[in-house]
C-alpha cells in the first residue's frame, strides 16, 4: 500500500493526513508546532509504512520553517505546493467553496496520490549552500532596504536641502557613502551646513573613513553649503532635519547590515565547492555567484536540463497559443532573487567580449535593451548548467562561438 502525508501548517499547530494508494483516508491527526507534535508526526508516519530506505512522501504549503527542515533532514522527499495550486485541486471535488484545515491537508496528500510527477520535491542541498542562501538572501534584503532608505531620504532632501544632492551626486559616491551619512548627521540642515568651517569637514571626512583629496572635499562641500538656495521656513526647517537625522539612522543600520552581511556571505561562498566554476563566468563575483548558488543550490538533480533552469529564473520566453493567437513574452511567475541576480550578472558581463557581441547582435535585430538584457542571461545561464554538470571552468571561445563556427 502507497501512503502520501498532506500537512496544513499554521504558526500554533499543523493537521496532518495520510492516505492511500486508492484516496482512503487512513489516519488523521492535529500536532502542534514543538517538539512534543514532531514526535507524534514521526510515530504517526511510522505506523503506516515509514522506513528509513522508504520514507513516506509530504506535501505541504511551504518550503520554509522549523517543520520542513525536520522533514528534509529525515531524509525524504518534500513538496512545497502552491497554496494557488491547492485551491484549483480542491475545486475538483467540490465547488461549494467550503474550507478547513483537515480538507486542505488531505487535498495536499491527494496531490501526490495523483500528481506526484507533476511537483517537484525540495532539493537535497548540502548544509553549506543552505547557510549561503541564508546569508545571500539577507544581504540582499538589506541592499533592497538600504536602497529603498536611500530613496525616501533623497526626496525628502529635495523638499529643503537640494545642495546636499548635488554634493554628493559624484561617481561612486552617493547618499548610502560614509561620507555623506557622516556629513548630514552633523549638519541635517541648510543653516546648520552653512555654519560648517573647512576644519570641521576636514574632522568629519576623515572620521567617515575617507583618506584621499580629503581638502579639496572639504573645499568644494564648504563652497556648495555656502552657496544661496532655497529655503523653508525656519521651524518647518529644523523638523525636516531631525526626519533626516532619524532617516539616516535608519540608513546606517542598513548599510553596516549590508557589509557585514556581504562580508559573510563571501567568506562562506569561498568554502564552497562550486564557487570556482561560478566565479570564473564573467560579471560574477563573489557576492553575486554567492546570490546565484543559494537560488541553484548544489542537488545536482534537481534540473532536469538547462531548460528546466532557465524557466525557473525567468529568462526563457513563455508562449500562449490558443486558435489563431500566438504571443510570446517574458515569464512573470519565477525566481524573482534569481531573476534579480541574474540581471546584474548580465549587465556586469557585458565587459567581456563574447556576453557583448551577443547582446550588441540581439539589439541590432531589433530587441529592447532589457529583452537583449534577458537573453544573455538565458544564454549565460545555459552554459552555467553545463558546467556545473561537467565540473568544468567558463570558456568563452566554447561558451560563445563565432556565428560561422556555429553554424559550420
Amino acid at each position: 500500500m502507497t501512503v502520501t502525508c498532506g500537512i496544513d501548517w499554521s504558526e500554533i499547530h499543523h493537521d496532518v493526513a495520510l492516505v492511500d494508494e486508492g484516496g482512503k483516508l487512513v489516519a488523521k491527526r492535529r500536532i502542534s508546532d514543538d517538539a512534543h507534535g514532531w514526535r507524534v508526526l514521526v510515530e504517526l508516519l511510522a505506523e503506516h509504512g515509514d522506513r528509513p530506505d522508504d520514507p513516506i512522501p509530504v506535501a505541504i504549503e511551504t518550503g520554509r520553517g522549523l517543520l520542513v527542515s525536520c522533514l528534509r533532514a529525515t531524509g525524504r522527499k518534500v513538496y512545497a505546493i502552491n497554496p494557488l495550486a491547492v485551491a484549483r485541486y480542491r475545486e475538483r471535488h467540490t465547488v461549494a467553496r467550503a474550507k478547513s484545515d483537515h480538507a486542505d491537508a488531505m487535498t495536499l496528500a491527494n496531490i501526490l496520490r495523483v500528481d506526484a510527477a507533476c511537483h517537484r520535491p525540495l532539493p537535497q542541498d548540502s548544509e553549506l549552500v543552505q547557510a549561503i542562501a541564508v546569508l545571500a538572501r539577507a544581504q540582499q534584503d538589506a541592499v533592497w532596504s538600504r536602497q529603498q532608505l536611500a530613496n525616501q531620504l533623497r526626496s525628502l532632501l529635495r523638499e529643503y536641502f537640494p545642495a546636499a544632492l548635488t554634493a554628493f551626486h559624484v561617481k561612486n559616491i552617493g547618499l548610502t557613502s560614509r561620507e555623506a551619512r557622516a556629513v548630514l548627521q552633523a549638519a541635517p540642515t541648510p543653516t546648520a551646513a552653512a555654519k560648517l568651517t573647512a576644519r570641521r569637514l576636514h574632522a568629519l571626512l576623515r572620521a567617515s573613513g575617507r583618506q584621499r583629496n580629503i581638502a579639496t572635499w572639504a573645499e568644494r562641500l564648504q563652497a556648495l553649503f555656502g552657496e544661496e538656495h532655497l529655503r523653508q521656513l525656519p521651524p518647518v526647517e529644523a523638523a525636516l532635519g531631525r526626519q533626516t537625522q532619524a532617516l539616516l539612522l535608519q540608513l546606517d543600520a542598513a548599510c553596516r547590515a549590508a557589509d557585514d552581511l556581504a562580508e559573510a556571505t563571501s567568506e562562506a561562498f569561498h568554502q564552497h565547492p562550486d564557487a570556482a566554476v561560478i566565479t570564473s563566468f564573467p560579471g560574477l563575483a563573489d557576492l553575486t555567484g554567492a546570490r546565484v548558488l543559494a537560488e541553484l543550490g548544489d542537488d545536482r538533480s534537481r534540473f532536469a536540463d538547462a531548460r528546466a533552469l532557465k524557466a525557473y529564473a525567468g529568462s526563457a520566453p513563455i508562449t500562449r497559443a490558443s486558435g489563431k493567437s500566438l504571443v510570446v513574452h517574458h515569464r512573470k511567475v519565477k525566481n524573482q532573487r534569481l531573476a534579480a541576480a541574474g540581471y546584474v550578472w548580465a549587465f556586469a558581463s557585458l565587459r567581456a567580449p563574447g556576453p557583448r557581441a551577443h547582446y550588441d547582435r540581439r539589439r541590432d535585430d531589433g530587441q529592447r535593451h532589457s529583452s537583449a538584457l534577458r537573453n544573455t542571461f538565458n544564454r549565460l545561464l545555459g552554459c552555467l548548467h553545463h558546467c556545473l554538470q561537467k565540473g568544468v571552468t567558463y570558456n568563452e571561445d566554447v561558451a560563445f562561438q563565432p556565428r560561422s563556427k556555429a553554424m559550420a
